[in-house]
């Protein structure tokens, strides 16, 4: 066997040019493939976390049905006590319970239909970063204060500004009429436009009296530390509310099933991408073994009359090809890992990319995630499509005559 590896060692660097550009070629795409889905899975990681950081959370605790229906009766019994018993339990700030009603929002001269929240000022803002996003005004400060704030878009369809009164029309829990009037004490500017014209915020105390909600609310929204533990939080929540039939622990993505299907869309196509990159050193090993196996031609035709099966000739091309491999994966790896993790501690960012995002409230760097699964799914992948490569030289030994073998020049 170490005769094998030696003469198969040897053989590889018989034209060491054509088997470091071949090399080359499989470290340069294992770096970039490291780097680009190192990148590809920050970018995802930022994504999610910037959608749900908007107003969902990584999780809510509902009423069964809520999320589908989200009807009035739907409720959280005691909301804002048992944010604050979880609060305690959990040992963490990011949680912040919430009511919600539909209602009609009247100025002097229009009306809309629009969503309104109820909120804790204190701790909505470590939860949803629309408290960061008040472009006029100022954010709720107390939980009993008669204010409201809306997105800029409503503010405009209504035609009021910071100070205006706001009378709101709705139903009650238990279908009574509600109504108030309302300060609008700020407008905020989310940059979706779905939510600037559509939903306005108040504090809960006063959502609370206006709708005789009797302490209920619909949700307690919770954001893990980082994305990697939402999963084990929301395992830990759900087993704390497990004596209580009456709640169900909705993650992020049943609460936003839309990141989720962009998320594997996006994977699909940069995938195809890959595959192409992939293909294209494959079969740049092809053609490094293929040229190898028929300039030896003469070589294995008298190898083979000498009584060398041609079985062990092809054993000998993939051994070749596979030390080849792993030094290209080696070095690759190796490259990939350096390449990326220069970028996960100084983050990604392009021209002009930091001020468009700055607008949103939203980090303007983008940190590649660094893991096993990214520093060697591509170079493995690689590694073994070169591996494949080498199989037609290797069967093409099978059909090679001994006498017409040696007649090759």
């Amino acid at each position: 066997m170490n005769v094998v590896l030696r003469l198969a060692w040897r053989n590889l660097w018989r034209h060491s040019r054509r088997t470091w550009l071949t090399i080359g070629a499989m470290v340069f795409s294992n770096t970039l493939l490291v780097f680009m889905i190192s990148l590809q899975f920050g970018m995802y990681g930022l994504m999610i976390d910037n959608t749900l950081q908007v107003f969902s959370g990584h999780m809510q605790i509902q009423a069964p049905g809520y999320k589908d229906d989200q009807k009035m009766r739907q409720v959280v019994p005691d909301v804002q006590p048992l944010a604050a018993r979880l609060r305690s339990e959990l040992d963490s700030e990011t949680i912040a319970a919430r009511g919600w009603a539909f209602g009609l929002a009247s100025s002097e001269e229009r009306s809309y239909g629009i969503g309104i929240y109820g909120v804790e000022p204190t701790f909505e803002s470590r939860v949803s970063n629309i408290p960061g996003l008040i472009k006029e005004g100022r954010y709720l400060e107390q939980n009993d204060a008669m204010e409201i704030v809306i997105g800029t878009m409503l503010a405009r369809n209504l035609r009021i500004n910071v100070g205006d009164e706001l009378t709101i029309l709705g139903s009650g829990l238990d279908g009574s009429f509600a109504a108030a009037v309302v300060v609008v004490a700020g407008i905020f500017d989310s940059g979706v436009r779905e939510i600037d014209r559509n939903i306005a915020e108040m504090p809960l105390g006063t959502f609370q009296d206006v709708f005789y909600m009797n302490g209920a609310g619909h949700q307690v929204v919770l954001l893990a530390p980082d994305l990697d533990q939402a999963e084990a939080l929301q395992t830990r929540v759900a087993t704390m509310l497990s004596a209580n039939d009456a709640l169900v622990v909705q993650g992020w993505d049943e609460l936003q099933p839309g990141v989720k299907q962009a998320i594997q869309a996006d994977m699909s196509s940069a995938f195809f991408m890959y595959g192409i990159l992939v293909i294209l050193v494959a079969f740049s090993v092809l053609n490094t073994q293929l040229m190898s196996v028929l300039e030896r031609t003469h070589e294995f035709g008298i190898v083979m009359a000498l009584g060398l099966k041609p079985g062990r000739l092809g054993r000998l091309v993939m051994l070749e090809t596979t030390m080849m491999g792993f030094i290209g994966l080696l070095l690759g790896a190796i490259a990939g890992a350096l390449f990326t993790t220069w970028f996960t501690v100084n983050g990604f960012s392009y021209p002009g990319m930091e001020e468009m995002v700055a607008k949103f409230n939203l980090p303007g760097r983008v940190y590649p995630r660094a893991t096993l699964v990214t520093m060697f799914a591509g170079p493995l992948v690689v590694f073994l499509c070169t591996l494949a490569a080498a199989i037609y030289p290797a069967l093409r030994l099978r059909r090679l005559h001994p006498v017409e073998a040696m007649r090759t020049n």
